[in-house]
């Protein structure tokens, strides 16, 4: 198993992260899905119990995969945030997570959770339900319609034989690739390997093929 996967996706030539994200050298663009900041809040605020500490986490792991990319700009795939925006730790963490990278290019599509985005202050460009790039189509949902696109929102798994957990994968059919969910405390869309797609599963450390 590798930490990185080399992938062709119409015209442009990917890397598939073993932390369930991707790199676009050419645009040295980071590309991350459903990162869905605040959710442990949310789960908080509504009287379910979950760990505190999820959005440090997650931002540990963008610095991580920032440096060893060398990325100057990070594109989020819709679901930034999961709901409204109050004034939480999750938000003092991003807020001073975005001043250290001043200098970082942060854009989004938008993503079904993501109403209360325009007003949030999280010094993010938005860039409306999707955008062609180079050729490719980045959005949130899957859009079915044999364009070149990569896209969020399904969450898709795995599970592996003799492992009791599902496995983050990226999902790879009909032209369109899905990028696991990047961020803590989101469920998942189970897939199973069959001839018409490719898995590529992740386990923040080793990439793995099906």
């Amino acid at each position: 198993m590798i930490e990185q996967m080399d992938f062709t996706l119409g015209p442009a030539r990917l890397q598939l992260l073993a932390d369930r994200a991707l790199y676009w050298p050419q645009q040295q663009m980071l590309l991350l899905a459903d990162l869905h900041l605040g959710k442990g809040d949310v789960f908080r605020r509504h009287g379910i119990a979950v760990p505190r500490g999820g959005t440090g986490q997650d931002l540990l792991r963008v610095d991580a995969l920032l440096a060893q990319t060398g990325a100057r700009r990070l594109m989020l795939l819709g679901d930034v945030v999961h709901g409204p925006i109050h004034a939480a730790h999750w938000l003092e963490q991003w807020q001073q997570w975005r001043q250290r990278h001043r200098a970082l290019c942060v854009q989004a599509v938008r993503g079904n959770h993501d109403r209360a985005l325009d007003r949030a202050g999280l010094g993010v460009e938005l860039l409306g339900e999707g955008i062609d790039e180079a050729g490719l189509w980045l959005c949130h949902e899957p859009v079915g319609d044999g364009r070149a696109a990569i896209c969020g929102h399904v969450h898709p798994v795995v599970r592996l034989p003799g492992l009791a957990r599902q496995l983050p994968a990226f999902h790879y059919q009909h032209g369109q690739l899905i990028v696991p969910a990047f961020g803590a405390f989101t469920g998942g869309w189970r897939v199973r390997p069959h001839a018409a797609a490719v898995l590529v599963v992740c386990n923040g450390e080793h990439l793995l093929r099906l």
